[in-house]
């Protein structure tokens, strides 16, 4: 990745454990942070965010997000001046904050186009957020959208560790994947280019 990028990998409700794919890209991209929340388990929106903008505001470059799940709710939540120092986000299968008590100090979901390149992914049979929600998602936050068959959540309990098309979507970020020594992204094979939605 250029020097001029800095990644924050922002995890979701319950964080993100060893063997999931935001631990493990944590691991392997130089230099990458990650987001700690004092309260996992019982989030609330502006602890949340605060810590989220505060990462960025400490990143020495522009930043690139990696959010997962709940996550991607909170950096849409992010205020502006936050924001104009993110570049790009990959939000994989937001959560749905209107669904799970737990979550709903998040709602309502901010509707804003976002101010930087996003793509989203969500899968069609996600437990935590319809398929059509995340597509309305996509195209209130004028993300690129990326539709997975049968993915569940995308995380460990789905089968996504490695998940070497995440690896590839975020190079094509401009995240330079190649210089963590992440065969991952050529395990992916031929892959569609993400869509508008």
């Amino acid at each position: 990745m250029p020097s001029s990028n800095s990644i924050i990998i922002v995890p979701g409700w319950r964080n993100s454990g060893p063997g999931h794919w935001q631990s493990l890209w944590a691991e392997r991209l130089p230099g990458a942070q990650r987001v700690e929340q004092a309260d996992w388990w019982t989030p609330r929106r502006e602890p949340w965010v605060g810590a989220l903008a505060d990462a960025i505001a400490q990143a020495p470059h522009p930043v690139v997000l990696v959010a997962h799940s709940l996550g991607c709710i909170t950096t849409v939540h992010l205020p502006h001046e936050a924001a104009s120092r993110v570049v790009g986000a990959l939000l994989v299968a937001p959560a749905d904050p209107e669904r799970r008590a737990v979550l709903h100090d998040f709602a309502p979901v901010p509707s804003t186009r976002l101010p930087y390149r996003s793509i989203l992914v969500a899968s069609s049979n996600d437990p935590y957020c319809p398929i059509r929600l995340a597509g309305a998602y996509a195209r209130a936050w004028g993300s690129e959208f990326v539709r997975l068959p049968d993915a569940g959540h995308i995380n460990i309990a789905s089968g996504h560790g490695e998940w070497a098309l995440g690896w590839a979507l975020l190079q094509s970020l401009g995240v330079d994947t190649q210089a963590a020594g992440a065969g991952a992204a050529s395990a992916a094979g031929a892959i569609d280019m993400p869509k508008q939605a």
